[in-house]
């Protein structure tokens, strides 16, 4: 059981890096493939039992947890990016209205761009 669970955990490691890979590349159709295989091998391993003994497969698991931890920081950071460009271009197409003293009111509502008038 010990090979088995090592081999899987290996090649979770093995997509966890591929994952990174194609994000990084922008390769939406593998990234998606191989976010489906993550899935598949993750609801595997979510059954075994997590009293292991081995030093081994917990110094395995463990840099399994820090590459995936890697990519969630780097999927995070890249939201985090897509929200402030988003954000960016609605402001600079959003129409300017002036008030009643002929003061500038910004307007929240997302502009153009993220309501699809464009």
């Amino acid at each position: 059981m010990n090979q088995a669970l090592r081999q899987q955990l290996t090649d979770l490691q093995q997509l966890i890096l591929q994952e990174r890979e194609h994000a990084k590349a922008l390769d939406m159709v593998n990234l998606t493939r191989v976010a489906e295989e993550k899935s598949r091998l993750l609801a595997v391993l979510d059954n075994i039992p997590q009293d292991h003994d081995d030093s081994d497969i917990a110094e395995l698991a463990g840099r399994v947890r820090e590459e995936n931890r890697r990519n969630a920081y780097l999927f995070y950071m890249t939201l985090q990016w897509v929200r402030d460009l988003m954000t960016f271009y609605g402001q600079r197409t959003v129409p300017s209205t002036y008030g009643a003293s002929a003061n500038q009111i910004r307007q929240e509502h997302g502009g153009r761009l993220l309501s699809g008038r464009i």
